[in-house]
């Protein structure tokens, strides 16, 4: 299984004095102020940080889901702060996977069909019983989302992201809403997408042992990085205490 070349930079990101400021005024909020970072290509990167402190906003950004106010943005060699809408557009569709912490699943449809939806926008998807595959749900492509567990609703939700060969995974919370054990199974999903497809996976959360399976930790504080960690030993998914 190969996944497309769109980038061959060694870096997913390159990010200079980015800032997001909601309102006007006194009453403003700075959301990021000026955010320097290189984001390596290949790597599970953890974003850590209580709420408030930016780490969304940035994922919202990176993944042209939102602008910023001021400051510069790279894809490769590609400018996304200087995208118009239907760039922007067009970037996500070929490059980009989102999952959330809510599963967005369509109740009415399978397993295989939730899939279906992004591989029908995609370039040059794999096949929908390939990325349930992928996942551990190749016995369940065809239950509906009331018939799966949390863990598993989860996971369909990966698999669809995935299925479009993402260049870039995001993934904002994706086990907040989890047990421990479906929690693991959900950080172990994540952790073969980035080994098998070679994405760039991204994971802002609030579980501070999720840390432990990345290659880098970006702790955010105030709108701003205090800090980055990279992991000499990485931690397994089922060694993460929840």
């Amino acid at each position: 299984m190969t996944r497309p070349q769109h980038q061959v930079h060694d870096f997913a990101y390159r990010i200079e004095g980015l800032t997001k400021v909601y309102g006007d005024g006194p009453a403003a909020v700075h959301a990021l102020r000026g955010v320097d970072l290189t984001i390596p290509a290949g790597e599970i990167v953890v974003l850590l940080g209580p709420s408030g402190s930016g780490k969304s906003t940035l994922l919202n950004i990176i993944g042209g889901l939102d602008r910023g106010t001021d400051g510069k943005v790279w894809f490769g060699d590609q400018e996304l702060s200087a995208m118009s809408d239907s760039e922007l557009t067009r970037y996500r569709r070929d490059n980009v996977g989102f999952v959330f912490q809510f599963y967005n699943l369509m109740p009415s449809l399978t397993a295989r069909e939730n899939v279906e939806l992004a591989t029908e926008i995609a370039e040059d998807p794999m096949p929908p019983d390939e990325a349930l595959a992928l996942v551990g749900l190749r016995e369940r492509i065809d239950h509906f989302p009331a018939q799966l567990s949390g863990g598993e609703q989860q996971r369909v939700a990966i698999a669809r992201a995935v299925a479009k060969r993402p260049n870039i995974l995001f993934c904002d919370e994706p086990t907040g809403a989890l047990d421990s054990v479906t929690g693991r199974a959900v950080l172990k999903t994540l952790k073969d997408v980035n080994e098998t497809l070679g994405s760039t996976v991204m994971i802002v959360t609030h579980a501070a042992a999720t840390a432990g399976m990345a290659h880098r930790v970006i702790y955010f504080a105030d709108g701003g990085i205090s800090r980055i960690e990279e992991n000499a030993t990485r931690l397994t998914p089922d060694e993460i205490e929840w």
